[in-house]
């Protein structure tokens, strides 16, 4: 796999991460793990303001601390994931969204991303102090399935969602034994 970056958002990224989010309209993919990202869209750095006090929130059960990562390939710069941490759980979260939320751009799929950063944002949950990681995903998304899987999700339970009526799963992941072998 090329050489790839886990950053935090930087203005720089600014043009690319409108056109990441585009990619997703345009390919008519669910959004996901963008730190509310799409309703800023002409708002960078609201956005990036936004995300500075997501760091430091307080959790409630309106909103938990989080902190959003870009995932950019090294030899051209290109921004080709977006990966959002919540460092708390509220009951909302425990049902739909859990402590990781991700995605890849559509026409970067099935080349091993969304493996990559959640193997990083693991990491960053294991610094955090975060011993078990909840992940969500609709069961009709069976690729966003077996990179949890992959990554030791274990399934506790399928929910249906109340925003869509879709069935989500819910899985657990012991963050130390799913980096063991990257210690």
């Amino acid at each position: 796999m090329e050489k790839l970056k886990f950053i935090r958002p930087t203005k720089e990224y600014e043009q690319q991460a409108y056109d990441y989010i585009q990619e997703f309209i345009d390919y008519d993919s669910d959004i996901n793990g963008v730190g509310g990202l799409s309703k800023y869209i002409g708002r960078y750095d609201s956005w990036l303001e936004k995300l500075e006090e997501d760091r430091v929130r307080i959790p409630s059960e309106e909103m938990v601390p989080s902190e959003t990562f870009f995932l950019i390939r090294e030899n051209d710069n290109k921004l080709l994931g977006i990966i959002n941490i919540r460092l708390a759980l509220n009951e909302r979260l425990l049902k739909r969204g859990g402590h990781i939320g991700y995605g890849v751009r559509p026409t970067e799929r099935r080349k091993g991303y969304n493996t990559y950063q959640l193997k990083c944002a693991l990491k960053f949950c294991k610094e955090k102090g975060i011993e078990k990681a909840l992940i969500t995903c609709h069961k009709d998304n069976i690729a966003s399935a077996k990179c949890i899987q992959n990554s030791g999700g274990v399934l506790e339970n399928e929910v249906v969602d109340p925003l869509d009526g879709k069935v989500i799963q819910r899985y657990w992941v012991d963050v130390r034994e799913s980096l063991k072998d990257n210690d």
